[in-house]
């Protein structure tokens, strides 16, 4: 059966943008984008990890296959097509990824929808800087970079950016300091996240909680899945998410 059975398809349009999602769960709403190739059954595993937690989970299907197992040729095919569109970024720095606004967007829509306190934002590898440009929208109360990948670590400037325009990264500050804290999770030795958690810890002081994994790995939450990431981004997520004393957004 496949695994996305059971999983609403459907798409969303903003801009010039339209992508297909993939919609299961109840509960607060959580954004799961998916790395490099594409919707692999891992990435799909994590997020029937996060609707059995009891969210209402909306996974983005940006590039790649949709629930083929990753392989090599597949992520090169996928890299070379992704160079060549507007969508995203590879290379460039002090930029923000050209699909931000359609994924704040698709924030808002989903918090306007089911109300709450807001929404969480889960981004991997070639999107993990993404969960940072959402967070511009006061929707987002619970972003989670995870091995974040992009701009490719070619050089000491692109190892340390973090896919972010000037006056979006102090909109993130700005956001931190008004109290919505940002998860990172990578491993420790991961030479594909650069020195971006420095930078973001350099930035974002005591609002960047890292988590930093020993052993050899990359894909926190999915390939490599790792016990204390996971554990991790689910305590984030019931904290910002489901807590008693705070207030619906407006």
């Amino acid at each position: 059966m496949s695994l996305l059975a059971g999983w609403q398809r459907s798409s969303h349009t903003s801009g010039r943008f339209t992508f297909d999602t993939y919609r299961r769960g109840v509960g607060p709403g959580v954004i799961l984008m998916h790395e490099s190739p594409g919707l692999t059954p891992e990435v799909t595993t994590f997020g029937h990890d996060l609707t059995r937690e009891g969210y209402t989970v909306v996974m983005p299907h940006f590039f790649g296959s949709a629930e083929l197992a990753p392989s090599r040729t597949e992520a090169a095919g996928v890299i070379a097509r992704v160079c060549i569109r507007r969508e995203f970024t590879l290379l460039a720095t002090g930029r923000t990824t050209p699909v931000a606004g359609w994924l704040r967007s698709l924030a808002a829509g989903l918090n306007a929808e089911l109300g709450g306190v807001g929404i969480g934002a889960i981004g991997m590898c070639f999107t993990g800087s993404f969960a940072l440009a959402m967070m511009i929208d006061p929707s987002v109360v619970a972003p989670v970079v995870a091995q974040p990948a992009i701009p490719l670590a070619t050089d000491r400037r692109r190892a340390a950016d973090v896919n972010l325009a000037p006056a979006d990264l102090a909109a993130v500050r700005a956001r931190v300091a008004g109290g919505c804290p940002v998860l990172g999770v990578r491993y420790r030795n991961d030479r594909a996240t650069g020195t971006r958690f420095e930078t973001l810890s350099r930035e974002l002081g005591e609002g960047f909680r890292r988590v930093e994994l020993d052993g050899p790995g990359h894909a926190t939450l999915t390939a490599e899945r790792h016990p204390v990431a996971v554990a991790a981004v689910l305590d984030f997520l019931r904290e910002r998410l489901t807590p008693s004393d705070r207030m619906p957004l407006g």
